[in-house]
């Protein structure tokens, strides 16, 4: 529960950081240019500072959220990874064909295997194709 709320608020974060640093520009237009009327009371270097302190503020807290998720973040229990646990199981089907096996029986020859009570038998595809 708190580790999806810190992965939440990275998210919110680094969405405002994005619109932040798009709105500034580096060569003194972005955010002060829109507002030229304000400038007597805001005035320009006023609206650089606050938006460079957002940004800051923002890295900082995308830092700071992020190195709380690593001491939050959920821990396995298993003693294997799942890759782990693949390696080492074989696996006799080859990929994307479900019925196949991995050794390739002679031409005109099919394999049979008697089906489990419960399961469904894949149909395995001839030799040669029918004409």
């Amino acid at each position: 529960m708190v580790y999806t709320l810190l992965i939440s608020l990275v998210v919110l974060v680094s969405i405002f950081m994005v619109i932040v640093v798009l709105i500034q520009e580096s060569k003194g237009g972005g955010l002060s240019s829109n507002f030229s009327s304000q400038n007597s009371i805001m005035g320009v270097r006023k609206t650089t500072d606050v938006i460079e302190k957002l940004t800051w503020g923002l890295a900082v807290a995308m830092v700071v959220i992020s190195v709380l998720c690593t001491y939050v973040a959920p821990t396995s229990t298993a003693e294997q990874s799942v890759l782990e646990r693949e390696s080492t199981t074989t696996n006799t089907a080859t990929p994307g064909f479900p019925g196949a096996s991995q050794s390739t029986p002679a031409a005109g020859a099919q394999k049979s295997a008697p089906a489990a009570t419960g399961t469904k038998t894949v149909p395995v595809a001839p030799a040669t194709p029918a004409k």
